[in-house]
């Protein structure tokens, strides 16, 4: 009775793990879902608007509404507050950039910070297709060195071979 019983014991105690396994597992991918309340519909169109906008600090390449990260929360949050209060969109933008920088914005203003971001890829652009067009324009100046007597007769031999198929 003994043998049977601690297969049988093994057999539940790896059920009951990995029940508990899979139950935690799930529990990894539950999504926070944050209830907001607004006075009218202009309000909320223009919270979903500015998170949709706003970048995550965090995350980088996501913006606050696609980001699970506290910060992109604490954006949310602060969002939404603002436009409570009666904040136009100006106001949010305004404040988030003024605590995180022109980095929360997908579409950084035109400035001396921001420059680079601007000018640096046409002017990239523009020095990539010069390079291009003196590497032609000096192949085209170079003369076509001269084959051996062993290329010609190997070149020769192939062109005759591609006939006679």
């Amino acid at each position: 009775m003994n043998a049977l019983f601690k297969p049988l014991h093994l057999k539940l105690l790896l059920g009951v793990f990995l029940l508990f396994f899979v139950l935690g597992m799930t529990a990894l991918y539950a999504v926070k879902i944050e209830f907001h309340s607004f006075e009218n519909k202009a309000q909320e169109k223009l919270y979903l608007q500015l998170i949709a906008e706003l970048r995550c600090v965090k995350c980088q390449n996501q913006n606050l509404a696609e980001s699970n990260a506290e910060l992109a929360k604490d954006m949310r949050e602060k969002a939404y507050e603002l436009i409570i209060k009666g904040g136009s969109r100006d106001d949010v933008v305004n404040y988030m950039t003024a605590r995180y920088g022109d980095f929360v914005l997908y579409k950084p203003p035109f400035k001396m910070q921001t420059l680079l971001l601007w000018v640096g890829p046409p002017i990239f652009l523009f020095l990539s297709l010069l390079m291009l067009f003196r590497l032609i324009r000096n192949q085209k100046n170079q003369p076509i060195e001269k084959l051996s007597e062993t290329d010609r007769d190997s070149v020769r031999d192939l062109l005759t071979s591609n006939k006679e198929k």
